[in-house]
């Protein structure tokens, strides 16, 4: 069993709420506790599924049963159910945390062109937008 994989007691409440198969004949080779734990595996490290080790089966396998539990709607029920029971035992805080530092603003409000607008002209000769005064011109004290 490697680090991240489901411990016992956590694969007890989880098959609970697995679809049944609903194929008869040879048993499979792989089961779904290894290929669940290739999912995690993947999703936990962001690596490609080819990469999955060979533990948890053959890639293309842990990719198709993520994939059509995906399609048929089964993780997203498995999250709701998981996440009711905990919820009803009182061991979730349903609080939202906004963290600033990941908000990005519009790129029109870091100051990038904006096209479609007319922009004043500067004087020919001059280097700023400001009027030039007497104090301004070189040597003046």
């Amino acid at each position: 069993m490697g680090r991240g994989d489901l411990t016992n007691d956590q694969w007890a409440g989880l098959e609970l709420l697995l679809p049944r198969g609903i194929k008869s004949g040879r048993p499979p080779v792989w089961t779904r506790r290894q290929l669940i734990d290739g999912i995690r595996w993947r999703t936990r490290t962001g690596a490609p599924w080819r990469d999955v080790p060979d533990r948890y089966g053959p890639w293309d396998r842990v990719y198709d049963l993520f994939r059509r539990w995906q399609r048929d709607g089964t993780w997203g029920r498995i999250v709701t159910q998981l996440q009711a029971e905990v919820d009803a035992k009182g061991l979730i805080t349903w609080d939202v945390n906004v963290d600033s530092t990941v908000c990005r603003a519009h790129q029109h409000a870091a100051g990038a062109a904006k096209w479609g607008t007319c922009r004043r002209n500067r004087p020919a000769g001059s280097r700023s937008s400001r009027p030039i005064t007497d104090s301004d011109a070189p040597g003046a004290a």
